[in-house]
C-alpha cells in the first residue's frame, strides 16, 4: 500500500472544476477546502493504477497552481505478522 497527502494551490475561481477533475483521477480523494484555494489531497494506490501515476495526473489538472508534498507512506517490502509464521 502507498499513500501520499499533500495541500494543492488552485485558483479560487475554478476550485469546483478542479475538484471534479480531481475526482476522476483513481485513488485521489478531497478532504478539505480552505475557502482560498488551497485543497487537502490524498492519493492512494489500487488495483490497475499506481500512486505515482495518479500524482502526475494532478500536475495535468487546469487550475492547479502548485502542489506540497505533505506525508507519504508505503509498506511495500514490509514483512506482516502472518508472512514471518
Amino acid at each position: 500500500m502507498e499513500l501520499s497527502s499533500m495541500i494543492l494551490r488552485t485558483r479560487p475561481e475554478r476550485i469546483d472544476r478542479v475538484r471534479g477533475q480531481l475526482l476522476a483521477i483513481p485513488g485521489v480523494e478531497v478532504h478539505g477546502d480552505a475557502g482560498d484555494g488551497r485543497l487537502v489531497v490524498t492519493v492512494e494506490d489500487g488495483d490497475g493504477y499506481k500512486l505515482s501515476d495518479s500524482i502526475t495526473r494532478l500536475h495535468d489538472v487546469d487550475g492547479v497552481v502548485a502542489i506540497s508534498l505533505v506525508y507519504e507512506y508505503s509498506d511495500n517490502g514490509l514483512e506482516t505478522g502472518e508472512e514471518r509464521q
